[in-house]
């Protein structure tokens, strides 16, 4: 299909996306959306020093492949820039054993939401000290884990869990560190069910029905629990920190309420985070270095305002530091042209993964890329749509991308970005096997999740 103005002019052309420009090489990569180590040499995807051909033929596919070396610079980068704050990284992310000993070796404090998240940094020797417990809705028992583990900081979502909290502390003599998670009524600019402080969700006590002053009350009154501060979180995939200026304009006025109205002064803050990653070209995250230096002046400015001294600041990174350190690898299986009204094609290129492996598609609409992983090819690019193996007509992987032409069975695709909630949110759907994530570093591969057996699929089926 030619035309003098270009592919997307012919007749019958069948255009993607405005952001997306068909490549003028199909097979190199837009570094922007890989990890640091990632490269291609003749046309094999070469990450961490590992060749894709050569981990898929020991390990098989689908697999999650993290480069260890990227995801240690990127907490590294942001415990740099934020080297006056606590920074907290996200569990429900990506969380393994052997990521939470990174974690640990570089210097930050964890996040957990669950038990289980909690038992996989115990397991770690994570410093209980340096995590914090979020979730809207914790019950006793895992509370009273919490607590007897020494976790440094619960925040807290509701007036049942202070009072919940209140209990089990003066259960167990001590003194809990907590947080009120407050929503401040930001809009921010990401999908609405990862923006988390406007006032119409679960989150969170509001500002500005006064429910968190009430909050802030309630937690004094309890002589088993000690206030460390107030905790804000405008949503998840942010660019920039603009909506962290309003946001902590009003948490700081609640801080510096409280220490007036109540002659508390509070020791801590947090303002959130769910920094945004690039999953295609589209996307423009900014440094750490960058973010820092903004964040840390909105709130200087704001305490000059208010006349009170800034307290010791946390932020939580979330996706930005394991999201685009890891990529999935996968199988083609088969390549379906599929004619369209108006003479259009669109290639349908279906992998052995799909929606179980990633369900981010499907579930935001979220936008991924995608390369063609073991071979060069001097074919044109054509618009393709990447798809799972699943019995949905929404299991999309990549929903635009251009691929060689040529693309075939065998071939194997990468797609990047994939660290963040990606095996995290993996299910069994259709009975598929989890895959394995299969860490990479100068040159050597070791799985530290393995890949789901038969035997795991049924171990909970006692129908037998």
């Amino acid at each position: 299909m030619t035309h003098e103005a270009g592919w997307a002019h012919a007749p019958g052309a069948l255009r993607g996306p405005s952001w997306l420009r068909p490549p003028s090489d199909p097979n190199d990569l837009v570094p922007l959306l890989w990890s640091a180590t990632a490269t291609k040499v003749e046309g094999d995807l070469v990450v961490g020093g590992v060749s894709m051909s050569d981990l898929v033929a020991e390990h098989a596919s689908p697999a999650y492949v993290l480069d260890e070396a990227d995801f240690r610079a990127r907490a590294g980068a942001f415990r740099d820039a934020f080297n006056d704050y606590d920074v907290y990284y996200a569990g429900k992310a990506f969380l393994c054993t052997e990521v939470v000993r990174w974690v640990k070796d570089e210097g930050l404090c964890l996040d957990v939401c669950s038990p289980g998240e909690l038992l996989v940094a115990l397991r770690a020797d994570f410093d209980p000290a340096r995590i914090g417990y979020h979730g809207n809705n914790k019950t006793v028992p895992e509370l009273e884990r919490a607590v007897e583990a020494g976790v440094g900081r619960i925040v807290l979502d509701s007036f049942a869990e202070i009072e919940r909290l209140a209990e089990v502390a003066a259960q167990a003599g001590t003194t809990q560190g907590v947080m009120i998670r407050v929503t401040a009524g930001v809009e921010a600019h990401t999908h609405e069910y990862i923006a988390t402080a406007h006032e119409d969700q679960k989150f969170g006590f509001s500002i500005t029905s006064g429910d968190a002053l009430e909050a802030v009350r309630r937690v004094l009154a309890a002589p088993g629990l000690d206030l460390l501060g107030l905790h804000s979180h405008i949503g998840s995939q942010i660019f920039d920190s603009s909506g962290f200026e309003v946001a902590a304009r009003r948490v700081l006025a609640l801080h510096a309420r409280v220490s007036a109205e109540l002659s508390v002064v509070m020791p801590e803050m947090d303002l959130g985070g769910g920094f945004g990653i690039a999953y295609t070209t589209q996307d423009d995250p900014s440094e750490p270095s960058r973010l820092a230096a903004e964040m840390t002046e909105i709130v200087a400015h704001e305490c000059r305002a208010l006349q009170v001294d800034p307290p010791r600041l946390s932020i939580e990174p979330g996706r930005a530091i394991v999201g685009p350190a890891m990529c999935t690898v996968y199988t083609v299986g088969t390549v379906k042209p599929v004619a369209l009204d108006g003479g259009a094609v669109r290639t349908y290129v279906s992998v052995d993964g799909g929606m179980s492996d990633n369900i981010r598609t499907a579930l935001y609409d979220a936008d991924y890329s995608c390369t063609l992983a073991a071979r060069r090819s001097d074919a044109p690019p054509v618009l393709a749509r990447v798809v799972g193996k699943h019995c949905e007509a929404g299991d999309i992987v990549v929903r635009d991308e251009f691929l060689p032409g040529d693309v075939e069975p065998g071939d194997l695709l990468a797609v990047p970005g994939t660290g963040a909630y990606c095996r995290s949110m993996a299910s069994n759907y259709n009975h598929s096997l989890r895959p394995p994530v299969i860490a990479v570093r100068d040159g050597a591969a070791r799985v530290v999740v393995r890949r789901e057996t038969e035997d795991d699929l049924l171990a909970t089926d006692v129908g037998a």
